[in-house]
């Protein structure tokens, strides 16, 4: 009898430990960015997973939200081309600035770094590649600000309220 639980035990421990196996994982799309469009550049937000997932990052302009990124999200913004400096802060404000060009795609990267009482943002350039090697999403339209420029999930691009009422 003492055999018998013993093995019983036994194989009930070995299912318990052992390898799951691998799903095949379907092949990801690759993103497909917009172009910017005649006399602008962009700007493509992201930001990976990692620490402080459960907070955002808050991309502003001019004191105004462009977009909320969440961890494996991203955005694109259309603007002028020239100088644009981009803040976020929780406890501590990072600011970084870009010259924009004509025709020109910018990557811009935020990483959740450890802080004092909660994480804190770092925004900072990034590559194309960088952006490629993540899974990302597009954020939705509920995070995204008032702030003109921002590519919006239904492909509209938000715009200042003088201009749309010209």
């Amino acid at each position: 009898m003492k055999i018998a639980k013993t093995l019983a035990a036994s194989l009930l421990l070995a299912g318990i430990t052992a390898p799951v196996v691998a799903k095949d994982k379907e092949p990801v799309e690759p993103i497909v960015l917009p172009t910017a469009p005649a006399g602008m550049g962009q700007i493509v937000f992201f930001r990976p997973g990692g620490a402080g997932f459960a907070l955002g990052c808050s991309v502003n302009e001019n004191g105004e939200k462009v977009s909320s990124l969440g961890a494996g999200k991203y955005f694109v913004m259309q603007t002028t081309p020239g100088r644009h400096e981009f803040t976020v802060k929780s406890e501590a404000k990072d600011v970084l600035a870009l010259e924009v060009e004509e025709g020109e795609t910018q990557y811009a990267k935020c990483k959740i770094k450890m802080g004092i009482i909660v994480g804190r943002p770092d925004l900072a350039p990034a590559t194309e590649d960088e952006f490629r090697k993540g899974k990302f999403k597009m954020v939705d339209a509920e995070d995204m600000g008032p702030a003109p420029g921002a590519v919006r999930p239904e492909g509209e691009v938000a715009v200042e309220a003088e201009a749309a009422t010209e």
